[in-house]
């Protein structure tokens, strides 16, 4: 019995050793964003994006005025747009990604912050880009909320330029029309 328990508490002891650090943790889904845009697994990439939490950002105190059916359908519209819109552009940046540094991250509670550089090791330039990630934890883990690349955050632009002026001109049915309209004109499929 005595050895019984010396063991159990050897591996109790020995189990923090083997959960990964902190960066470890807020960097895995990142690495798997990169990666699966990278070779094309866009759904895969969307995935590990904290679309409530994206949503609360984008739309403010309007987020709650939404029906939990809009919230959702906006949530899915957001990511499909998203990933249609933005996995291009950065997947051709991607062809020549030589490696990803990431930092220390920032830990407060449920929220992270993460700085990387990524290294572009393209033939005729070599690049090297500074970016920031937000994230949440949730209990699939970690989850982007936030990208800022080279100081600019995606979601600041995109509430401030598009959802703040659609959603005064006509409320959540207006914003949903035009992003299924979007998403009907961009004609791909994710994969």
């Amino acid at each position: 019995m005595n050895r019984t328990l010396v063991v159990a508490a050897t591996l109790a002891l020995a189990v923090p050793a083997f959960a990964g650090t902190p960066k470890d943790e807020v960097s895995k889904p990142l690495k798997v964003i990169i990666n699966s845009v990278r070779y094309g697994k866009d759904l895969a990439a969307l995935k590990l994006f904290a679309g409530e939490e994206q949503g609360k950002f984008l739309l403010g105190d309007d987020w709650a005025k939404g029906t939990p059916e809009q919230q959702k359908e906006f949530i899915a519209l957001f990511h499909q747009l998203f990933g249609k819109i933005a996995f291009p552009k950065i997947r051709a940046n991607f062809e020549n990604l030589d490696t990803v540094i990431y930092d220390e991250p920032t830990v407060t509670g449920d929220k992270a912050s993460i700085a990387s550089t990524i290294l572009i090791n393209h033939p005729a330039k070599k690049q090297e880009l500074k970016v920031k990630y937000e994230v949440a934890k949730s209990a699939a883990g970690w989850k982007v909320i936030d990208v800022a690349v080279l100081g600019d955050s995606m979601l600041i632009g995109i509430r401030d330029d598009q959802i703040k002026p659609i959603m005064k001109e006509g409320g959540w049915p207006n914003l949903l029309k035009l992003m299924k309209d979007k998403d009907a004109e961009l004609k791909t499929t994710l994969k």
